[in-house]
């Protein structure tokens, strides 16, 4: 069976999308630490962990998400754009990209922001108007 990742990335599952290309898939994280969380994936492999990807995949992925991270920064305030990996909590890799003011920010054990449909809509077309024109 299909991760909930890869269901989403083949549009079985809505989501809220900020970037895609033909191997890679970003959209927001619907549990935000902050507003703008989003996590980046590869699209073709439902692999757990970030270290077992094949060389092509993984260089690709870390790619992508900079660009993504990019976007992000141009589309929501803040000094940073934070990085994480824990593959924790879903059997397929992805990246989170937080936007931060404060290392605080990217504390996951944190409560997470509760936005509307029309919050994450608006954010996420702001992230990917960013992502075209890097593009």
């Amino acid at each position: 069976m299909a991760t909930i990742f890869t269901r989403i990335a083949n549009g079985e599952i809505p989501s809220y999308k900020v970037a895609e290309n033909e191997d890679y898939y970003a959209f927001l994280d619907i549990a935000p630490m902050a507003k703008g969380h989003t996590l980046v994936i590869p699209k073709h492999t439902e692999e757990d962990y970030i270290f077992n990807l094949d060389e092509k995949t993984y260089s690709g992925l870390c790619a992508f998400a900079k660009k993504v991270a990019e976007a992000l920064k141009a589309a929501v305030p803040c000094k940073r754009v934070g990085v994480a990996v824990l593959g924790m909590e879903v059997p397929h890799t992805h990246i989170h990209l937080v936007p931060l003011q404060t290392e605080g920010d990217m504390d996951f054990r944190k409560k997470k922001l509760e936005l509307s449909s029309e919050e994450f809509a608006e954010i996420a077309s702001a992230i990917y108007n960013e992502y075209v024109k890097i593009q």
